[in-house]
């Protein structure tokens, strides 16, 4: 689980002829992630694509084209289909015609109907105006202008020019300004007055006929682009089928006709690498080697295991035979080794021209040439219950090869840290609802793992919610399951305020805890570079972290620190949890502190002294009281589900404990009230308009606060696992294992 299913680097090396054969092969097994050739050995060039594959792209391109005219989604897959090229050639330029035409008519109606749109947005201002567009143009001795504006301003400014005769014939906001004069005084005149000219359309009716017409032609190319549209439709539910798995076919064809260029190949022969889980290797070798005898070798280079920083440290370099020979027994690339005499036409073996890579003799691992960069990618190793917390992680980044892969960790502490802060079976129910329905109604990959993290989370939430008696903020499940005396309890209430003391520490033990395993995560790491550097890197910080918080759990200088540290873990009426600590003892404290100073003196000699002291107490005190935010965000919604429940149902205050109204009654005494509640008048107009309202804030108010539950509770423990937990050890930025394959849903090869 913490490190990545392990990866060998293998080798196929073959005749050309029988390359076609390799190809299938390899693409039918799903497991080669293929390493593109990059060029540099001396004799060996990219691959060609085989023949055909030009025009099986173009035909690719085609059918998604057609797809996203027809908006064929997945949903519109029909059974599963056996789709050979004859099908696709013979139907593919069919359903191409019959689609364009339609698209092509789609368009022409569209444009035009644009147009008419924009003709009749024209001509409304004209049939506000009233007058025929005739008389609004052809004058040779008026000037003529028609816009919208403030026809008061247009004529106050025209009194004051020089301009004898004009006239403004104004509908509201429309006008029309006729005037004894040329077009370009006319335009001198109105500028800077509140005028936007409007175009007069090139038409002699009147403009509520014309505009008539045009409503009539735009309802007209309206029905006609709807009849088009069903058209489409219909196309779409005939043949969405076929294209579905027209584009698949092709897709897989194109694959495997492109795939000789990431190949290093000469005149008569082969090379791919790749990276595939080790424990697939024999039945990859089989089925290759099945599929092209003697004609194709097979080999398994390497064995990956990298430091951090990508560099071979630890590789097993593996012979013949899947690794049944001494190491460095067969070459990377065997071929080379063989006479020239075998390279006859008749020969079945693989043959490699004699080429060999440009330059050194050896890169890489125990010599072994690799024929591009990269390095092996990384497949996570989890059981199913962790695999929906991946996503999380991939939030951040792919965990490196070399990597420990924090999603056990995850799996294990932020369902708890999430389900501790919220802690209410209501809540916990509607979480988990809402996760189920993630995983059932999506087909997406992360939303399905989101809805599972959110199974876990409202399964804790639940669980804890159990424990504090609680059902939507109501005690009442307390007096149900336990007698009215739950396990544990949030602290909210005056009575309990040390389980609040209590919880603020838990959280901080908490965080030394997730903080130390994330150190030791580091510290697993650096041991490739050897045990001092693992210790002063990272085995440093735990020191320092431990040492620090033992000194401060100690009896030592107990007036600079709060009673409640020694109290809450005793025993006795006022002890949260009854443990019966009461403190280390000064001999503790003592041996904590010499622990800070050692490993404050480490991270000195491992980053320099200038700042070791200033970042051990950031880290190790300031990063761990970050963890209180637990306590607080779980007093923070327990007090918003409170004043939810207080609203609605009133409550009052006795004895340092809060009682619901509508549960128990009016108190004896009237000052104990905190507020008397909707649901509780005594009038029965208020009554019933009490509970309408009550009602209604008792829904919203707690949809909102399952809302803040993951804006709060939830963002509050992503960060606290990406800052705090992965700060210490992740980097991440691993390559995804991406085989050459497919995965058919909409076809089949029988």
């Amino acid at each position: 689980m913490l490190r990545p299913e392990q990866m060998s680097r293998v080798s196929v090396t073959g005749s050309r002829r029988v390359m076609d054969d390799v190809i299938e092969t390899v693409h039918g097994l799903d497991l080669l992630h293929v390493t593109e050739y990059d060029g540099a050995w001396e004799g060996f060039e990219p691959g060609d694509p085989v023949e055909g594959a030009d025009e099986a792209a173009e035909k690719l391109v085609t059918v998604r084209s057609l797809q996203s005219i027809l908006d064929v989604t997945e949903e519109d897959a029909g059974p599963v289909q056996l789709v050979d090229d004859e099908a696709i050639d013979g139907e593919l330029e069919e359903i191409r015609q019959d689609v364009n035409e339609l698209d092509d008519r789609r368009g022409e109606l569209e444009a035009e109907l644009r147009d008419v749109e924009d003709e009749i947005d024209t001509m409304e201002p004209f049939v506000d105006l009233g007058i025929d567009l005739d008389l609004l143009r052809g004058y040779d001795t008026l000037a003529v202008a028609v816009g919208e504006g403030d026809p008061d301003d247009v004529r106050d400014t025209f009194a004051a020019s020089d301009v004898d005769q004009y006239e403004v014939f104004a509908e509201e906001s429309v006008m029309a300004v006729f005037a004894r004069t040329d077009e370009a005084t006319l335009q001198d005149v109105l500028v800077g007055t509140n005028f936007s000219e409007l175009d007069v359309p090139d038409s002699d009716r009147d403009p509520e006929s014309y505009l008539d017409e045009l409503h009539s032609r735009e309802r007209e190319l309206e029905a006609n682009l709807d009849t088009v549209e069903q058209q489409l439709e219909d196309k779409r539910i005939e043949v969405a089928g076929f294209l579905l798995a027209a584009e698949e076919q092709l897709a897989i064809d194109v694959q495997k006709r492109e795939a000789p260029l990431t190949f290093a190949t000469t005149e008569n022969a082969f090379i791919a690498e790749g990276w595939i889980p080790t424990e697939e290797f024999g039945a990859f070798r089989s089925a290759v080697e099945a599929a092209a005898g003697e004609a194709v070798d097979v080999d398994e280079l390497e064995r990956a295991d990298y430091t951090d920083h990508g560099h071979a440290e630890s590789v097993e370099e593996v012979g013949d035979s899947g690794g049944e020979g001494p190491a460095g027994e067969r070459s990377a690339h065997p071929a080379e080794d063989r006479p020239q005499a075998e390279e006859d036409s008749d020969s079945q073996e693989a043959v490699a021209d004699g080429g060999r890579p440009a330059g050194a003799t050896t890169a890489g691992a125990g010599g072994l040439v690799r024929m591009g960069h990269g390095g092996p990618p990384t497949v996570q190793d989890n059981p199913g219950p962790v695999r929906p917390f991946e996503s999380l992680v991939e939030v951040v980044n792919r965990p490196k090869y070399s990597e420990l892969d924090p999603t056990v960790i995850l799996f294990l502490t932020f369902p708890a840290f999430f389900g501790f802060m919220i802690g209410d079976l209501g809540y916990g129910l509607l979480y988990m609802g809402i996760g189920y329905w993630l995983t059932k109604s999506f087909d997406s990959d992360m939303i399905r793992s989101l809805g599972g993290v959110a199974l876990w989370a409202g399964g804790f939430t639940a669980l804890f919610g159990i424990l504090y008696g609680e059902f939507f903020g109501l005690h009442q499940l307390g007096g149900i399951l336990w007698d009215g005396h739950p396990p544990i309890h949030k602290g909210l209430q005056p009575h309990y305020l040390y389980y609040a003391q209590a919880w603020l520490l838990v959280s901080v033990v908490v965080g030394i805890l997730h903080m130390v395993i994330g150190w030791s995560f580091d510290f697993a790491e650096n041991l490739e570079h050897g045990f001092v550097d693992a210790l002063t890197e990272s085995g440093s910080w735990i020191i320092a972290t431990v040492g620090l918080w033992l000194w401060v759990f100690s009896t030592m200088a107990t007036v600079a620190k709060p009673p409640f540290m020694f109290e809450v873990f005793s025993s006795g009426e006022g002890a949260a949890l009854p443990l019966g600590f009461t403190g280390f003892s000064p001999t503790v404290g003592m041996a904590g502190i010499g622990m800070f100073v050692a490993g404050v003196l480490m991270i000195a000699y491992a980053e320099g002294p200038g700042l070791a002291l200033i970042e051990s107490i950031t880290q190790c005190f300031g990063h761990v009281v970050s963890y209180t935010r637990i306590a607080a965000v779980l007093l923070a919604k327990a007090g918003m589900a409170l004043a939810v429940n207080l609203l609605v149902f009133g409550a009052y205050q006795h004895n340092g404990e809060f009682h619901l109204i509508f549960f128990n009654g009016m108190p004896e005494d009237p000052s104990w009230v905190i507020f008397s509640g909707l649901l509780n008048s005594s009038d029965p107009v208020m009554l019933i308009v009490g509970g309408i309202f009550g009602i209604i804030l008792l829904v919203l108010g707690h949809l909102l606060v399952l809302v803040l539950g993951i804006t709060s509770a939830g963002l509050q423990a992503v960060r606290l696992e990406y800052v705090e937990f992965f700060g210490k050890f992740y980097e991440g930025g691993g390559t995804a294992y991406d085989p050459f394959g497919y995965v058919r849903q909409y076809t089949t090869e029988d």
